[in-house]
């Protein structure tokens, strides 16, 4: 039995004509007739009775037509399904979500969602030092990343760039600031999340002590410390340092809260944001997720390369 031997047989059942099913077929009668009557013969059963004037169903071409349509219907959404993920259009992204990006790059889900509402994403917060391996591993498809990550198997294209801030208790006269210098911070302790969570953010931190001849005063703290985290709240209130975190909405203090967020007024006060996924990438899926997030980001079409004397973030 073939699709095609269901699809002549729907035809002369549902107009009880061997003429006019071959003519919305557009095919002759002879090889109409011929493909019902090897499904008759398949079957061991007659589908129609006919004769020069009229044609009628069966009991049995009754049944079979009932489930005919049941599997033309399945095979034709079978192959909508095929057609729809060679075009990108279905199926699983699995995204990882660096510190505090996920109100920054929720415009490129809203983007992707609503030209392709079949699609599905599965996300996950992640430390952007940790997505790299991830990537690797298949564990996730596309990053969402502080630089620097490992551009031998991974490519990366920059996104935009983010502002970086002087988180400090609202109690300390620099929370009255509008800006500040990191000289104005020689004398805080600064309190850094471990490299291995970090390294982009990390580096850029004690990069712009560098360049402002100040020596930090540093007090690593755990991984613990995300975008308002009880761990981090409370160190910052109770005036045990500062973190340097990025100006980002997710990352803001709350409002009322006792922390202030302070605009660090330094050249180099930026760090970039990128989107990274595997070279070579074949997924229509994820081709097309990264060409909306193109479109929303406006990036360059090609790849943006790290230095390679660099680790990921």
């Amino acid at each position: 039995m073939e699709l095609r031997q269901l699809r002549y047989f729907v035809a002369v059942a549902e107009r009880l004509s061997f003429s006019k099913a071959a003519q919305h077929l557009h095919v002759t009668v002879p090889p109409l007739s011929r493909q019902i009557r090897q499904l008759e013969e398949e079957f061991g059963v007659s589908l129609f009775t006919r004769d020069r004037r009229n044609v009628a169903l069966t009991d049995a071409g009754r049944a079979l037509l009932q489930e005919a349509k049941a599997l033309l219907t399945q095979a034709a959404h079978v192959s909508e399904c095929v057609r729809m993920a060679k075009r990108g259009e279905s199926g699983l992204v699995k995204v990882g979500i660096g510190l505090g990006l996920g109100e920054a790059v929720s415009r490129a889900f809203l983007e992707h969602s609503s030209q392709f509402p079949a699609a599905e994403f599965q996300c996950r917060d992640m430390f952007s030092s940790w997505q790299t391996k991830a990537l690797l591993e298949g564990d996730l498809d596309v990053g969402f990343v502080r630089p620097v990550i490992d551009t031998v198997k991974l490519a990366t294209e920059i996104l935009f760039q983010e502002g970086l801030v002087a988180q400090v208790s609202k109690a300390n006269p620099l929370s009255k600031r509008r800006s500040l210098r990191i000289k104005d911070l020689a004398s805080e302790t600064l309190l850094l999340p471990q490299r291995e969570a970090s390294t982009g953010l990390y580096d850029k931190t004690i990069e712009l002590y560098a360049q402002a001849g100040v020596v930090p005063n540093i007090v690593h703290v755990s991984l613990d410390p995300v975008p308002h985290s009880d761990v981090q709240i409370a160190l910052l209130a109770s005036r045990k340092g500062i973190f340097i975190m990025p100006d980002e909405m997710a990352c803001r203090p709350a409002a009322g809260s006792e922390v202030v967020a302070v605009p660090l007024d330094e050249p180099d006060a930026r760090i970039d944001v990128l989107v990274a996924w595997r070279r070579n990438e074949k997924s229509s899926a994820i081709l097309a997720f990264l060409d909306s997030v193109r479109k929303v980001f406006h990036a360059p079409a090609k790849s943006f390369v790290a230095p390679r004397d660099r680790v990921s973030v």
